[in-house]
């Protein structure tokens, strides 16, 4: 038995490959991660198996040259890229005497770090105590002590049993609390669709730039970093293009090769925006050589959260390493399917609005409404749902009113009051239908 160190961030990488060499890729992909999580690492271990070791997944043999290295290197930390077990990881740390972290456990280190909202710190906490909970029998020496003494003799309780008690009764209380949170969700979900607001989401490989774009399109001061998991709370922010009605649009986390299924599962307000999207721009870092697998990936847990069948437009970013110019792509319909730009750059930002704006301002319409002094609730409604674009008041002490808005909320709204919205439909051009509410309807269109 050990005593665990509490810190220690000089680490050794291991990665196996199953049935051939290492992938040289993917290894450099966990040192970004391990770095990600502020590991320093000081060697890499690589080997190839057919199948892995029951033991410890590596064998015995790499176990004892990971042993080695460690002490030359003076490492406090090993740290695989694999989902190891809980006997694997606790007889690997008996053997070399280090701190053992596998793949699952480091990106929830790494999530616990940037975790910044009430709930995603919920949602870590939760999926750190249910991956831990499997491993409790590891090398602490304190969990093979049984409670006794003079005074604490009791039913004979090992700690062991204790920590396992309440990290049960942890999990149980953090899952209820972010039940209470998804209802207050569900509401608030509720509440937005009587103001129906198209909304986008920015989904893909993590590092691909999804923030830097996000940045350049809605100019908002969120977090930029070239580093894994930069974002992992949804940032959502409201875009207003010409001649559309408003969209919200949302950065969430960056997906990653065998994303914890802990992750998945914990992580639903992240993801739900995702889910929740009417599109889904789907970033691409251009420049990578394994794009069309990451793109791939990207769609697989797409897939497993439910949002495999939502319109996808591919944005292809960072062409500015490939000197490659801005470009809209068409689909075999016509309509927008990718759009080559570099967010930091800036070059084809203006292609992706474009594309956007037409997707979305399809169902764009702008009419003149003319309201009766007696519709005062009907105009609060109007600004409410942010249709108004102008307004001007009348000499009988009317409104004059300038609304764009969607197809369906427009019908909506003269249907409620009792007007006939055959003739109103017309393109988005400035004044081009006309639309009189009378007096007696007010209570109605309120």
């Amino acid at each position: 038995m050990f005593e665990r160190p509490e810190r220690g961030d000089r680490a050794v990488l291991v990665r196996i490959g199953l049935g051939a060499p290492a992938d040289a890729d993917e290894l450099a992909e966990f040192d970004a991660l391990a770095r990600s999580a502020g590991a320093v690492p000081v060697a890499t271990i690589t080997g190839s198996r057919k199948t892995p070791d029951p033991r410890f997944f590596i064998g015995s043999g790499k176990a004892e040259e990971i042993r080695l290295r460690a002490l030359a290197d003076e490492a406090e930390l090993v740290l695989v890229d694999h989902d190891l077990s809980p006997s694997q990881e606790r007889n690997l740390e008996k053997w070399i005497g280090r701190r053992v972290l596998d793949r699952t456990g480091l990106i929830l280190d790494i999530f616990a770090q940037r975790a910044r909202s009430a709930e995603g710190k919920l949602e870590v906490e939760l999926a750190q105590l249910k991956h831990l909970s499997t491993r409790l029998v590891r090398g602490w020496t304190h969990l093979e002590r049984q409670k006794g003494g003079i005074g604490l003799r009791g039913p004979g309780e090992t700690q062991l049993e204790t920590d396992r008690r309440l990290i049960g009764k942890r999990i149980r209380t953090l899952s209820a609390r972010l039940e209470k949170l998804a209802r207050r969700r569900d509401t608030g979900r509720s509440v937005r669709k009587q103001v129906p607001v198209p909304a986008v989401a920015l989904i893909g490989y993590t590092n691909a730039g999804k923030s830097t774009l996000f940045r350049a399109l809605t100019g908002s001061d969120a977090y930029v970093a070239d580093q894994l998991f930069a974002t992992l709370d949804p940032t959502v922010r409201r875009l207003q293009l010409p001649h559309t009605p408003d969209l919200v649009i949302a950065d969430t986390v960056g997906f990653v090769r065998d994303l914890p299924h802990e992750l998945v599962a914990a992580f639903r307000s992240t993801l739900m925006e995702a889910r929740n999207a009417d599109l889904l721009l789907h970033v691409v870092d251009a420049a990578d050589a394994d794009r069309d697998r990451h793109v791939e990936q990207v769609d697989e847990v797409l897939a497993g959260i439910g949002a495999a069948a939502i319109p996808q437009l591919r944005v292809f970013n960072k062409i500015d390493r490939l000197g490659r110019a801005p470009e809209l792509i068409r689909n075999a319909e016509g309509r927008p399917g990718s759009v080559w730009l570099s967010a930091a750059a800036g070059a084809g930002v203006g292609l992706l609005r474009d594309s956007l704006q037409e997707i979305f301002g399809q169902a764009a319409m702008r009419l003149t409404v003319v309201l009766p002094p007696c519709q005062g609730r009907l105009r609060a409604r109007l600004f409410e749902l942010g249709m108004v674009r102008e307004e001007s008041p009348l000499s009988d002490g009317g409104t004059r009113l300038v609304v764009e808005s969607s197809h369906q909320q427009l019908e909506s709204l003269c249907r409620e009051a009792g007007v006939d919205f055959a003739g109103a439909v017309s393109p988005c051009l400035p004044d081009a239908g006309f639309v009189e509410f009378p007096c007696e309807t007010a209570s109605s269109a309120a």
